[in-house]
């Protein structure tokens, strides 16, 4: 415990708490300082300036990283029949219909992404009060409600992550691992931030994105310049 407080408290020192840096710079920053033992993930946290009690402020959508989380996703279909194969041949580790519904009636929520076909939405309906407040139920808009069951779990298998705005108008996803290459985490927080950006709601007033800041799980927060953003 000594030791590995020592290599924190040697993260943090190397960090300026109050200073704005480009993205490329905090990437490089938050890499360096993640001095766990383990793999750190890599978070990227926006303030914005929306208000998502109003319908015309939320934010929420998806985004393909193009190097992936580093996480494995373990993904639940609702399908049956020849959807259900075309699930499993994608990779879903979970796929069901009542059954499904049962298991996570009863408290079995082992997984990540719920993918369900439009058919199966009746049922997956009655779940609505298990998987929403989890972020799990799901939503056209999002692709996971779709007859294409098979892209949809190659594409949530593959780095896929979705973002949903805070109530406090806060909005973070992991990008990947410490172990990932500085270009490896700037392009993915790039891809983010322009995911972001593109979810701009029509209700947005002033100023959209506050503050950005990144970090690793054990190291400190970075804050990143958002007059830079444009060009990281």
């Amino acid at each position: 415990m000594a030791k590995q407080g020592k290599r924190l408290k040697g993260a943090y020192e190397n960090v300026d708490r109050l200073k704005l840096h480009g993205l490329a710079e905090a990437v490089k920053l938050v890499k360096s300082g993640a001095k766990a033992k383990f793999d750190e993930t890599v978070e990227i946290s926006m303030n914005l300036g929306v208000d998502p009690r109003h319908a015309d402020q939320m934010v929420r959508g998806v985004v393909a990283l193009p190097h992936g989380t580093g996480k494995s996703v373990r993904v639940a279909v609702f399908a049956k029949d020849a959807k259900a194969d075309e699930a499993r041949a994608a990779g879903a580790e979970i796929v069901g219909a009542d059954d499904l519904m049962k298991e996570i009636q009863d408290g079995r929520m082992d997984f990540d992404r719920v993918i369900a076909t439009p058919d199966m939405m009746a049922l997956v309906g009655r779940l609505g009060k298990v998987l929403g407040p989890r972020g799990l139920m799901p939503n056209p808009k999002l692709g996971t409600v779709t007859a294409d069951v098979g892209a949809a779990v190659t594409a949530a298998k593959a780095g896929q992550v979705e973002f949903r705005v805070e109530r406090a108008g806060i909005v973070h996803a992991g990008i990947g691992k410490a172990s990932f290459s500085e270009d490896q985490l700037l392009e993915n927080a790039t891809a983010f931030v322009d995911a972001i950006n593109r979810a701009k709601p029509t209700g947005a007033k002033g100023t959209y994105v506050k503050r950005v800041a990144l970090s690793s799980t054990m190291g400190p927060g970075v804050k990143v310049d958002t007059a830079a953003l444009g060009s990281a």
